[in-house]
């Protein structure tokens, strides 16, 4: 049985600083509020139209996840901005009712300018995503001019009852989150320390050990990097450790991480004794072995008792902001956002995508006719949805293939239930409810799963309204199939944003902030400003890993996730040692032998971005582990400048 504490901890793993759990808790609170309100306006004042209750709930749904401006006043006139527009489409939709041509490419133009509306940023993105759905839903449910001011009803209380849930009910807090994210490292290390404890009583560490040791890692680089972006950044945008304890926090982050990435290394090579990680996760004191012996033993030692101290100075961190609540650091203003002018030329990836969108929702339609006169804006809505939140055409295949299964799916198992629970109305209502959360709950996870379950929740409500039949299920899967495929086609065809071309684009900014970190190394910047450096090369690098996830997968035509992990392994390789340099690099660099190290690496910087995402097709012979390991270099921060050189090499043997 799972005791409270145990399911806390293991919420924390899986979701740190609970952000998924309160977005998901956000909307389906919203989405259910939101009816209820109807619900009673409907039976003590005046009866709403079917429109009203459907724009109200699923803009209850986009207020939740669409809305992301910071602070609760920007928040509010974005919601008050995406329900006026909101209105507006629906009062042309419903007036173009008449004229189908004209209403299509109505539909047409404000695809595109929702669309492109996010080039003005978040509350382009919310407004746009506003106008879609509204126009969306007004010429699918065809409300007569007479009812538009009963209709305007829904929105209005959505998008009220959205914003007091997540400005009151809900709020977000920043020492909270924080709090709970170094909560989350503290038990990622912990983690880590259990396994390798284990790996010393077995007396051996297998691949696969190396393998799940470097997941741990690399879940652990997730949550620091969370919780640095909870940390509120001077007006500078640089923390100076010296004066600020912001600083001093964003280094005790960063030191955890380098040395648990450390003890990893070191002691996947080379077992400690069980006792000493015993004692080491009991927090006692543990002498740290003779300066004088070098053995592979003794550096897993001094690693594991490195991190052992960092996790102890992050629990005191912990304790300290259960006590102030973070008060020195609240003292910090916020770095100003330099707003810039938006870009409406083709150069800009957004406008490519806002005529993509508008081009495979042209097609969707046209063919979505074919199918149904009347459930055709299913396959506009698949079209659209598919390029959100991508960067290529392989991201988009991705997309779609993962909406058509969850769609395939989520209507079986919805047709199922909604079976069962004809003529139950409660478990019904109950049962919808838990399917919106857990779509939403896994929405940054899984974009599959997330369909899956708004599939059951669709089943479930037109079972309840009496609309639910096999051929109208069957249809929106015809027209969800449809509009993925076109989405796809289109992507592919129509400015088609290779995978490549964007692994190009990620690997010049980290190849940009590598190359930003050797020079800053060069002049003697202080230490905080390297190691500032390095946290955007760690952001660079989780965005290529990102990046080049659709290379990896079964369908794609550049099927080699073998070489995909080694090259990312390298990268990796190279973050990890770039940062080993920010944290041990002396006062300054006089020798000769040293700023020659530095040149060779700018040299290596300047040899290996020339040739981009070439490296992702280069076939090795020469293990990729042996990247992370070399046992003549010398110690400190000229380790991590000998070893960023030998990492780089390894991108391309052939040179």
């Amino acid at each position: 049985m799972f005791s409270g504490f145990d399911f806390r901890d293991w919420l924390l793993a899986n979701d740190p600083a609970l952000s998924r759990l309160r977005m998901a808790l956000r909307v389906t609170l919203s989405v259910a509020l939101s009816f209820g309100v109807l619900l009673v306006i409907h039976s003590l004042l005046f009866p709403l139209p079917i429109a009203s209750y459907g724009l109200g709930i699923v803009l209850a749904i986009e207020g939740g996840v669409a809305v992301r401006d910071k602070g609760g006043g920007r928040q509010l006139v974005t919601r008050l901005l995406g329900c006026a527009a909101s209105l507006v489409v629906v009062v042309i939709a419903a007036g173009l009712e008449g004229h189908r041509l004209i209403s299509d490419a109505v539909f047409l133009l404000i695809i595109f300018l929702a669309a492109s509306a996010r080039v003005f940023g978040p509350r382009g993105h919310a407004i746009g995503m506003f106008a879609f759905m509204s126009y969306f839903l007004g010429a699918y449910f065809q409300p007569p001019l007479a009812e538009l001011p009963l209709v305007a009803i829904g929105p209005m209380v959505s998008s009220l009852i959205a914003h007091a849930v997540r400005s009151v009910v809900l709020p977000d807090d920043w020492r909270r989150d924080l709090l709970r994210s170094l909560e989350s490292v503290q038990g990622r290390i912990n983690q880590i320390l259990f396994k390798i404890a284990a790996l010393a009583a077995e007396g051996h560490v297998s691949d696969a050990d190396r393998q799940e040791l470097n997941q741990l890692e690399e879940r652990l680089k997730e949550v620091v990097l969370m919780a640095e972006s909870f940390i509120p950044r001077p007006p500078s945008g640089m923390f100076d450790p010296g004066t600020e304890p912001a600083g001093e926090l964003a280094i005790r982050l960063f030191d955890a991480h380098l040395a648990a990435e450390g003890a990893i290394m070191l002691c996947s090579q080379s077992l400690p004794p069980f006792e000493l990680v015993h004692r080491v996760i009991e927090g006692h004191k543990v002498r740290p072995p003779a300066e004088d012996d070098e053995g592979p033993s003794a550096e897993a030692t001094r690693a594991l008792i490195r991190l052992g101290n960092a996790r102890a100075e992050l629990v005191e961190t912990i304790d300290e902001g259960n006590r102030t609540g973070f008060a020195d650091i609240a003292a910090v203003a916020e770095a100003p956002v330099q707003a810039s002018l938006p870009d409406f030329s083709l150069s800009n990836p957004l406008m490519r995508s806002a005529l993509q969108i508008t081009v495979a929702a042209a097609i969707a339609m046209t063919l979505g006719l074919g199918l149904s006169r009347e459930r055709w804006f299913w396959a506009v809505l698949a079209s659209f949805l598919v390029f959100t939140n991508t960067n290529s055409r392989g991201d988009t295949a991705m997309k779609a293939l993962q909406r058509s299964v969850g769609t395939l799916f989520g209507i079986g198992i919805g047709l199922l239930l909604a079976t069962v629970l004809s003529g139950h109305l409660a478990p019904a209502l109950a049962i919808t409810s838990l399917s919106i959360f857990l779509a939403f709950y896994f929405l940054q996870t899984s974009y599959a799963t997330m369909t899956f379950f708004v599939s059951i929740a669709l089943c479930l409500v037109y079972g309840m309204i009496g609309s639910l039949t096999l051929d109208l299920l069957l249809l929106r899967v015809e027209e969800t199939a449809l509009g993925a495929a076109v989405g796809t086609l289109v992507a592919f065809v129509v400015f088609p944003a290779r995978t490549r071309g964007a692994l190009d684009l990620v690997l010049d900014k980290w190849f940009a902030a590598l190359d930003a970190l050797l020079k800053a190394t060069a002049a003697g910047e202080p230490r905080h400003r390297l190691i500032d450096l390095s946290q955007t090369l760690d952001a660079a690098y989780k965005d290529l890993a990102t990046t080049a996830r659709p290379l990896g997968s079964s369908w794609s035509v550049v099927t080699k996730p073998g070489q995909v992990r080694q090259t990312l392994a390298i990268f990796l390789a190279a973050t990890y040692w770039a940062r080993m340099m920010a944290k041990n690099r002396e006062a300054s660099i006089t020798s000769d032998d040293a700023r020659q190290l530095i040149e060779t690496g700018l040299a290596r910087v300047t040899s290996a971005s020339a040739r981009r995402s070439e490296c992702f097709f280069v076939d090795r012979k020469i293990p990729v582990s042996s990247a992370r390991h070399h046992p003549h270099a010398s110690k400190g921060w000229r380790q991590g400048l000998e070893m960023i050189g030998l990492t780089l090499e390894r991108l391309y043997p052939d040179a």
